[in-house]
């Protein structure tokens, strides 16, 4: 495809299960790891010096599409920078549907071959 995706070491890490210390201070006290992490500012930042964010919005527990308050304001800081907005899925059956909707993102269905500049 030709593009380049960033992802935040700190929580690849996580993921691939390399940081137990950090998941032991989510599972204590999650707000306060995101803040001592700087991890709402990482993404802001990263997000501006994009051209783009993909969301990858998965099924969550009984949720379909799942897009939670961290996503949320990741695509409401690509929106005030004019950045293209592209959802895996269709936006889910949520409260704030329609302020997902309000930021005109391109609904992929699944297809990573329809994302394009």
């Amino acid at each position: 495809m030709g593009y380049e995706g960033i992802i935040c070491q700190v929580m690849e890490d996580l993921a691939l299960g390399r940081n137990p210390e950090l998941l032991k201070k989510i599972e204590e006290n999650h707000a306060q790891a995101k803040k001592d992490g700087g991890f709402i500012k990482w993404y802001y930042n990263s997000i501006v010096d994009s051209d783009a964010i993909l969301v990858l919005n998965y099924d969550k527990g009984d949720i379909k599409n799942y897009i939670g308050g961290n996503t949320l304001m990741e695509m409401a800081f690509a929106h005030v920078h004019d950045k293209k907005i592209f959802l895996l899925n269709p936006a889910p059956e949520i409260s704030y549907r329609d302020e997902i909707i309000a930021m005109d993102p391109i609904i992929l269905n699944g297809d990573l071959s329809k994302i394009s500049f």
